[in-house]
């Protein structure tokens, strides 16, 4: 049986949201680059929350808008599904680059080879260069929401379409399939 080639789930608050990433980033190896993309208000950043709570980061995570690349220590306590242990989780927001030289300027592709996860906000503009082996991840607010001040207005509906560009996730896709599944929307 062939695996469908995109997940959709649905969430109806932030923290459905965070619920959502606290499911994957536990599925996650170090290499892996999950791809964010979303207009502003779909809730990313608020992923990003769910997915460092969820790897046992009881700090703060914030947008990296400015800083371009927020870097989490994890204690180590968190071992992949391979064995291989996650040591960091970076936390990059590319909105503000102009080029796709200033991406790879940034060095995440090296840097998660080193025990790191990485979460690329604005991550479709990264895609060309960061994409193979990624997990796409496109939120969306279907009531409307990326109005910038609404950016704290989170209580509605997110859509969240999940997919993978080769084969890296391919062993994992049926895992996140399941444990995605009480936010499943039928397609």
């Amino acid at each position: 049986m062939t695996q469908p080639s995109t997940i959709v789930v649905s969430t109806s608050s932030a923290e459905e949201t965070r619920a959502v990433a606290g499911a994957i980033a536990p599925l996650c190896v170090p290499g892996d680059v999950l791809l964010l993309a979303g207009d502003l208000g779909s809730g990313k950043t608020t992923f990003a929350q769910g997915f460092g709570r969820a790897l046992g980061i009881v700090g703060p995570i914030t947008s990296p808008t400015f800083t371009l690349v927020r870097q989490y220590e994890l204690d180590g306590a968190v071992d992949a599904p391979v064995g291989r242990p996650l040591k960091t989780l970076l936390h990059a927001d590319v909105y503000r680059l102009d080029s796709l030289g200033e991406i790879v300027d940034l060095g995440l592709g090296e840097l998660v080879e080193d025990g790191a996860v990485a979460l690329v906000e604005w991550g479709d503009v990264a895609e060309p260069v960061l994409g193979d082996g990624s997990l796409s991840l496109r939120l969306d607010a279907p009531c409307g929401n990326g109005d910038p001040g609404d950016l704290d207005d989170l209580d509605d509906l997110r859509t969240m379409t999940i997919g993978r560009s080769g084969e890296r996730w391919a062993d994992r896709w049926a895992r996140l399939a399941e444990v995605l599944g009480p936010w499943a929307v039928d397609r």
